[in-house]
């Protein structure tokens, strides 16, 4: 892959905590909110991206994303795009790895089946549209969105198989980087807060 003419920077946040990402339960499309300590979260990022002047602001349409979007300090710019949606888990929806090793022992998103959810081709799809909208922006990008999708969309972003994205850990409420070094898509930074 080959940077853009101009390359710039996407910043990517994973939202704030929620009670269900504090007890490792899989929270695809149901819409809760952030905890108290999400908001504190989100807030304390603020000042990281205080000025910067992005081209284009895209955020999850879970209120979780937009929340931490609007305590950021771009929530009247973004624009929700559904392909920011966290991996739909199916009948795993709400339940935590644990307990899908109860029946399934050594299941993980990546390599395991999920019943009526999302493949990881399907999630690498909706993660090459936005990082093709991205890319296309006249400067700098932020996306906010979530754990799963974002660690598939940061694979993708350097050309990887979405299954690479076991390999990248992602906390919540972290500011991460991507960008370019010559004509390769990097990483620039992870988790920070």
């Amino acid at each position: 892959m080959s940077s853009p003419a101009d390359p710039h920077e996407v910043v990517v946040v994973r939202h704030g905590a929620t009670e269900w990402s504090r007890n490792g339960r899989h929270t695809g499309v149901t819409d809760i909110p952030l905890l108290p300590a999400g908001e504190d979260e989100a807030r304390s990022l603020a000042p990281r991206l205080a000025g910067r002047a992005f081209a284009l602001v895209l955020v999850s349409p879970l209120q979780r994303a937009r929340e931490t979007c609007a305590l950021l300090g771009f929530g009247d710019r973004a624009e929700i795009d559904a392909d920011l949606h966290e991996w739909r888990y199916g009948d795993y929806e709400g339940i935590t790895t644990a307990q899908i090793h109860e029946h399934d022992p050594g299941w993980t998103v990546w390599d395991g089946a999920i019943p009526n959810g999302e493949t990881p081709e399907q999630v690498a799809a909706r993660a090459d549209r936005v990082i093709a909208r991205a890319r296309a922006a006249e400067g700098d990008a932020l996306l906010v969105a979530h754990g799963h999708f974002l660690r598939v969309l940061m694979a993708r972003w350097c050309g990887l198989d979405p299954r690479d994205g076991k390999h990248l850990t992602l906390q919540t409420g972290t500011v991460n980087l991507l960008g370019y070094e010559h004509d390769y898509p990097t990483i620039d930074a992870l988790n920070q807060r």
